[in-house]
């Protein structure tokens, strides 16, 4: 069974999900319950750290792919940080970085908000 999890954290008035395992098939509804979540309550100013997450399938590309849309719609950004080479590969294979702000750090993602 695959471990997977999703840590929330506040900072600067950004939401920090803080990804941890695997992202997959079986996971990606998780994800989706918490971007769902942060959409209804208003919270559009999403970093999303990839720092603890071993591994993404086409499922999990798929929740990010289903909500920029929605978050940008109501004046808000998902960015993207902390990705180990194997993952950013997956991301970088699909285009990814040509839609997402995939930044190295995650304070570097909070000052492009504050920049808004």
């Amino acid at each position: 069974m695959n471990t997977f999890s999703i840590n929330q954290r506040s900072e600067l008035g950004c939401t920090i999900l803080d990804l941890e395992g695997e992202l997959d098939a079986h996971t990606a509804s998780e994800l989706e319950t918490v971007f769902q979540d942060l959409i209804a309550r208003d919270n559009l100013k999403i970093v999303v750290n990839f720092n603890q997450l071993d591994y993404i399938a086409s499922a999990g590309l798929g929740v990010f792919m289903a909500y920029i849309e929605d978050v940008r719609t109501e004046g808000g950004d998902i960015k993207l940080t902390n990705m180990n080479k194997k993952v950013y590969n997956v991301f970088d294979l699909l285009g990814f970085p040509a839609l997402y702000d995939i930044l190295e750090d995650e304070s570097d993602a909070i000052d492009k908000f504050s920049n808004l």
